[in-house]
């Protein structure tokens, strides 16, 4: 017992004192950060360093690394916080439904320009996303309180009632959406210094703005109308029947 005791303590001083080593790196110009971590794990991979080989990253690269774990976690906190918001103001759990389904086409939209200007997901672009779940629920917004009213007010059948809403809405919805594509554009076409911090925000505001415009239109009142169908199904079955409703009082 104690000839093996000062073995063990032999080993762990030796994995204490394991060799390390520190390696610094500069971004060229107009490379994002995202694009020189990938070429470093790509250039490890194709290295073949043996497992007991431990490289981690620090600084910027770590702070960013971070940050991409927690990207779904703010996307899925934005969302109930926007849910929870509808639901207390229509006190409703369908019509905040129907308003957040105009969301996954902006997501698209962004996601795909950022592609297409080979343009990483950072947490700029993560920002602009999460504005765009602002900027396309007012859309469904504008036409699904329109939708309400009228079937309260006018006693409309609800395909009546959003069939009007899109006709009536279509003007300020158009006016607004382009109102802040304008206003992005100028983030997404700017170039000099800083532009490479603010040109995913644009872009992605920009993509998901143009690809949920032509979808607004279409997807609020399919849900609308598919969601009313089910609550009003749902009602049907809750109901009883005349005949039961007898039986159960005697």
């Amino acid at each position: 017992m104690n000839k093996s005791e000062p073995c063990g303590r032999y080993r762990s001083a030796i994995r204490a004192s394991s060799p390390a080593i520190t390696l610094s790196f500069n971004q060229t110009a107009g490379a994002a950060l995202g694009q020189a971590v990938e070429a470093i794990e790509k250039a490890k991979r194709d290295l073949n360093v043996p497992a007991t080989l431990i490289t981690t990253f620090e600084g910027n690269a770590q702070a960013f690394q971070d940050s991409l774990k927690t990207q779904p976690l703010l996307i899925l906190a934005a969302l109930i916080a926007v849910y929870i918001i509808l639901g207390a103001l229509y006190e409703s759990l369908i019509h905040p439904t129907t308003i957040l389904s105009t969301i996954p086409s902006a997501g698209v939209g962004a996601l795909l320009i950022l592609m297409a200007f080979n343009l990483e997901l950072s947490v700029i672009a993560l920002i602009g996303i999460i504005l765009l779940i602002g900027f396309v629920k007012k859309n469904a917004i504008m036409m699904i309180d329109f939708a309400i009213h009228a079937e309260q007010t006018e006693a409309m059948d609800p395909e009546d009632a959003i069939f009007q809403a899109a006709l009536k809405r279509f003007r300020p919805i158009m006016m607004t959406t382009f109102a802040a594509l304008f206003g992005a554009l100028p983030l997404a076409l700017e170039h000099g210094t800083g532009a490479e911090i603010r040109q995913p925000l644009g872009c992605a505001i920009v993509g998901g703005l143009l690809v949920s415009q032509f979808l607004t239109l279409y997807t609020p009142p399919v849900v609308y109308l598919a969601l009313h169908r089910f609550s009003r199904n749902q009602a049907r079955k809750v109901v009883p029947r005349p005949v039961e409703a007898a039986i159960a009082a005697e």
